[in-house]
């Protein structure tokens, strides 16, 4: 190994045993990578992630089920002003089929994700929860509908809302600028994240790796801030463009930077909940298997109706539009077989207390 490599090594190590660097090592680190040092990190993430969570596997029935959106997001393929994008929102009805069929193919955690849609008030959330909670109450409910005030956040967790996701994108108030509309704020985002924690919810944050004009900085900075908040579940994946964004002639973040900071985070937060993401499938045909490989334990089927699945395009290609939720839940039943982990039907809690 040359003198570089065993300075990265070292700060790799430091971070195995302190979970924790400085900024110019958390550059250096990532600007310093080579498939070497990938390796050997790769194997420290999987030794922590087994010392927790063993080669179990943890899957989301992710129901997606409105593709309105308030805001107008640079990367996003539902942002407001893509007039190309097929609406829709699903009913309660469909939304409790979908639990329905998820829970007979052993789902215990529903993930409702969706745009920022008004049409979905907090009575009308309060009462999905409510109503899922009452068929299902060995099941977690995660929500995934953006940025609410604290009392909305509060009323849904009431009513029986365990977590909570919201990417905070990027930590960096001028790249966040560079992604984001100006009526879009990176403090309030990250004061959502500290919301939902006080409030008592398992919270994940996250960020897109290789998003238009991020650098190694900004990453650092993303790392720092996830120490800092230490949330319970953390999700990444590659940016992908979206064809009608405007950053639609954008180049896509890489599989490989991506599993190398799926590495550095399970290092970083040990307990912490890692999905393999879609996208991360997306780039890669064994994309999500290498995710797991890196540290990853989560994976998040879908369970949306397949009428829908193609309209709820947030990147371009996203892969399992067409398929049924059996075939979803098998799929990776069998990937994750076939690099020596299995699926396991839990709510999945996170260890990060």
């Amino acid at each position: 190994m040359n003198t570089d490599n065993q300075n990265q090594k070292s700060f790799i190590d430091k971070l195995h045993k302190e979970h924790t660097l400085t900024k110019e090592e958390w550059i250096t680190l990532i600007e310093g990578r080579t498939p070497e040092l990938s390796e050997y990190l790769f194997s420290l993430a999987r030794k922590e992630r087994h010392r927790y969570y063993g080669h179990d596997v943890y899957v989301r029935g992710l129901i997606e089920f409105t593709n309105y959106c308030k805001n107008d997001c640079l990367y996003c393929g539902i942002r407001k002003s893509n007039g190309n994008a097929h609406r829709y929102r699903l009913s309660e009805e469909d939304i409790l089929n979908c639990c329905k069929e998820g829970y007979g193919l052993g789902f215990r955690t529903f993930v409702l994700q969706g745009g920022e849609d008004g049409y979905y008030t907090d009575e009308r959330i309060i009462h999905l929860i409510r109503m899922i909670k009452e068929q299902y109450p060995d099941c977690a409910i995660t929500l995934s509908i953006g940025e609410k005030s604290k009392e909305s956040y509060q009323a849904y967790f009431d009513a029986g809302a365990d977590r909570y996701l919201l990417r905070h994108e990027t930590y960096n108030h001028e790249h966040y600028r560079q992604l984001h509309p100006s009526n879009l704020s990176p403090v309030h985002r990250q004061q959502c994240l500290r919301n939902l924690k006080d409030i008592g919810y398992q919270v994940g944050c996250g960020f897109m790796v290789g998003s238009p004009y991020q650098t190694a900085e900004y990453l650092a900075e993303d790392m720092l801030f996830m120490k800092e908040l230490n949330p319970h579940m953390i999700g990444i994946g590659p940016f992908i463009p979206h064809h009608d964004t405007p950053f639609a002639g954008e180049a896509a973040g890489t599989l490989e930077l991506t599993l190398y900071m799926l590495g550095l985070i399970r290092l970083m937060i040990p307990k912490v909940l890692l999905p393999a993401t879609t996208a991360l499938g997306t780039i890669h045909p064994k994309g999500r298997e290498l995710g797991i490989l890196a540290g990853a334990n989560v994976v998040m089927p879908n369970l949306s109706p397949t009428e829908v699945r193609k309209d709820y395009l947030l990147y371009d290609n996203k892969i399992c539009t067409g398929d049924e939720s059996a075939q979803c839940r098998h799929c990776l039943e069998m990937r994750m077989k076939s690099v020596g982990y299995q699926v396991v039907t839990d709510r999945g809690d996170s260890l990060n207390i």
